[in-house]
């Protein structure tokens, strides 16, 4: 057992994770790879954006096959024990699992990091194989084609992280072409590779333009089905998990319809719908609804992929920040977290690393926990202009509303309406649904704002409900072109939106303050907004 070879390291790691209350069994992954590696010679890339579970499953596979301890303990009460291959496979193979994000101390090139990576393989191929002649500077695979040749041992290789080399910044193109070519001459063609599986968030394609690594089979979520449904949660895993979280927590602040608001939103290529696990987990074990999503280095900042190309892409995100999906032509194998230059490029690059969501045909911001990022930056970056502008006006136009002030209201709906936005074509509501997403932008850090909520015997056309406060005024906000806003608010009144702040029967009353009906309207032969509140009747206990 050493730092790679058959280490004890993965099972730890997957132990680890299999006894949290909000684990899935994700094991069923392995009745599809447990034939391949029966096989031989077969080569699978996975690429997911971060917090994907990639990780984890790489130490599932390296602990089920590895033959470096026993962990019969893990997989016996798992799903993949009922395969009929199962004993067979269980520790029954060398394992090389190498997570290729680590660094060696004080790096500072590109020859630091894969000596390393050597250097700890070839140690650990001395200590495991004594009797076999290993000399210091031979390179890694003949050594490994040694091992074969005298011994007939072959090795399943799990590499974590490809591509983490690429986002260094001492790491030249030169020194991305050697290591593109140390992994080819590792794995390609060689007879003791029974199975390597190798997973990361960028596709090989982008680096390997030639021969070096298309013995690999690519896998990523926007253009392949298969193993789909082992990243991310799909929605009978987080029904599972809510229930077992009702059962856990007595005081619950988490529902599962805040699970799906916040943290769904992404889909696999056939549209099935996938959560983010890592913050569905963190929030029922935090017992919060809450942004998760942690930046690790520029590439989990959204505005790195904006800032060379604000001109191009800043109607879109407009669009976008609106709830509007908007068309891209998504090519994964393009995206790179470096050198974006077109529209498409930034935005495949952005589907790759989660920000964005990818289906027919067009990008959109998949949850509340990444709208919150896009609001941040529209509200922090000057240099996105007029998107600028609105975002900070609808500070304003939040405090106009709870105040009843409709001039300011309509000095700001006017104020957009004289903007260079793209929208304001205003040929129907949904453009001026997009604005009004837009000028309240601010309110979602005070309110769940649902558009087209089912409410009394209707749909509105927006629900504003207090997240932070119980006592602060919700919000019934319908649209209008070509009538007028005291129309709106009729339709509020006679479709009874109201009834959506009624608590259920036997239930204390979670939303106390006023509810306000709010009416805006345009007239489109005389270019105008109007606008009309009215406070409903407030809720009684």
């Amino acid at each position: 057992m050493g730092a790679y070879l058959n280490s004890i390291s993965a099972y730890t790691l997957y132990k680890n994770e299999s006894v949290k209350p909000y684990f899935v069994d994700k094991t069923q992954m392995l009745d599809e790879i447990i034939p391949m590696v029966s096989e031989g010679s077969n080569y699978i890339c996975i690429t997911r954006p971060r917090r994907f579970g990639k990780t984890v499953m790489a130490n599932l596979i390296a602990s089920f096959f590895s033959m470096g301890c026993d962990a019969s303990d893990i997989f016996d009460s798992l799903k993949i024990a009922k395969n009929k291959a199962y004993r067979e496979h269980l520790n029954k193979h060398n394992v090389i699992r190498i997570s290729l994000n680590e660094l060696p101390r004080r790096c500072k090139t590109y020859d630091q990091y894969i000596d390393r990576v050597e250097t700890l393989l070839i140690t650990d191929l001395k200590e495991s194989y004594p009797d076999v002649l290993i000399r210091d500077d031979e390179a890694v695979w003949d050594i490994l084609s040694r091992i074969h040749a005298e011994k007939s041992a072959k090795f399943v290789f799990v590499l974590d992280e490809w591509d983490y080399i690429f986002h260094r910044k001492f790491v030249t193109e030169e020194d991305k072409g050697a290591y593109i070519e140390f992994l080819s001459s590792l794995l390609k063609d060689k007879p003791y590779v029974s199975f390597a599986y190798m997973t990361g968030i960028l596709p090989i394609a982008k680096y390997s333009s030639g021969s070096e690594l298309n013995m690999f089979l690519e896998y990523t979520m926007a253009s392949e089905e298969r193993f789909s449904s082992y990243f991310g949660f799909t929605e009978s895993e987080v029904d599972v998990l809510f229930s077992k979280y009702s059962q856990l927590c007595s005081q619950r602040n988490v529902s599962r319809e805040g699970l799906r608001i916040w943290y769904d939103g992404y889909h696999t290529c056939v549209g099935e719908r996938v959560y983010n696990p890592r913050s569905v987990v963190a929030s029922l074990a935090n017992n919060n609804l809450g942004n998760y999503w942690t930046s690790s280095g520029p590439y989990d900042e959204i505005f790195y992929y904006i800032e060379n190309n604000v001109a191009d892409v800043r109607d879109d995100l407009a669009l976008m920040v609106s709830g509007m999906p908007v068309p891209a032509k998504v090519q994964e194998y393009a995206a790179t977290s470096m050198n974006l230059n077109t529209k498409d490029e930034i935005f495949s690059a952005m589907v790759v690393y989660g920000f964005l969501s990818y289906e027919e045909g067009k990008v959109s911001i998949p949850n509340k926990e990444l709208m919150d990022k896009f609001n941040d930056m529209l509200r922090k970056e000057q240099s996105l202009g007029y998107v600028y502008q609105l975002a900070k006006a609808s500070e304003r136009m939040l405090k106009a509303t709870i105040s009843q002030d409709t001039d300011t209201m309509l000095s700001i709906l006017e104020f957009a309406h004289n903007t260079e936005i793209p929208l304001l074509s205003y040929n129907n509501e949904s453009d001026l649904t997009a604005i009004v997403n837009l000028v309240y932008l601010a309110a979602r850090d005070f309110y769940r704002i649902e558009r087209e909520d089912k409410a009394g015997i209707g749909y509105v056309d927006f629900i504003f409900y207090p997240e932070l406060d119980a006592n602060a005024d919700s919000i019934i906000l319908e649209l209008k072109v070509n009538h007028t806003p005291e129309e709106a608010i009729q339709q509020i009144k006679d479709k009874q939106y109201a009834l959506r702040f009624q608590p259920k029967l036997g239930e204390n009353p979670k939303y106390t303050g006023r509810i306000l009906a709010v009416g805006i309207a345009y007239n489109k032969e005389e270019k105008k907004h109007s606008c009309k509140i009215e406070v409903l009747n407030e809720i009684m206990p």
